[in-house]
């Protein structure tokens, strides 16, 4: 498993070979002559990539938060809005990409700011569908840090869905999920879509 939460180039040897081996062939059942000077090194190029794209899997998300846990009475809403998302959906091993939106409101806890965008990271860098992603998101801050809600807002666009399927340039997929206050409380869920809508870092 990968030491923390901090981005690693380091590779599994044996795995970037074996990866390798596949891709070679792959690239030969395409058509392409993988002697050409251009393809000599892409099996190894996305061996690592791909090991890098899902390096979520070495990662432990709750560890992220247990990290940086500190006793605090503060009980207002904290969001961390407009973080970046990369992914590689499950069905086609194509990437989606976007932003997330993530709040709770702590209940004797918050956390570093810096570990939820690291939490993000921790499941999008797997194989994934964008509903099990913020699911998933909402489950580990919930869990970890017992808060009075938390709230989670994705945003992207599916390359599975404009580069080929229907092929749909400017569609974005908006999912959403939500415990505690922000599920129960019509006003504090109301805030906050007003505060990941409002652009406040102009």
């Amino acid at each position: 498993m990968m030491e923390g939460y901090q981005r690693l180039d380091i590779y599994n040897e044996e795995t970037t070979k074996a990866l390798q081996a596949h891709y070679l062939e792959i690239l030969k059942l395409l058509g392409e002559d993988v002697n050409r000077e251009g393809l000599l090194k892409t099996p190894e190029r996305v061996a690592k990539a791909m090991q890098f794209l899902t390096q979520g899997y070495h990662l432990d998300p709750a560890e992220i938060l247990r990290s940086a846990m500190f006793k605090q009475d503060y009980k207002e809403m904290v969001i961390v809005k407009d973080i970046e998302v990369y992914s590689l959906c499950e069905h086609h091993l194509v990437p989606f990409f976007g932003k997330a939106h993530v709040a709770y409101i702590p209940n004797g806890y918050i956390v570093g700011l810096s570990k939820i965008p690291r939490v993000v990271d921790a499941f999008a860098r797997r194989l994934q569908v964008q509903e099990q992603l913020t699911t998933q998101i909402k489950e580990c801050i919930q869990n970890t840090l017992d808060p009075l809600g938390v709230a989670v807002v994705i945003e992207t666009q599916h390359l599975c869905m404009s580069m080929r399927g229907v092929q749909k340039q400017n569609s974005v997929t908006t999912t959403s999920d939500f415990t505690g206050a922000f599920l129960k409380q019509y006003n504090t869920r109301q805030e906050f879509l007003r505060i990941i809508g409002a652009n406040l870092h102009a």
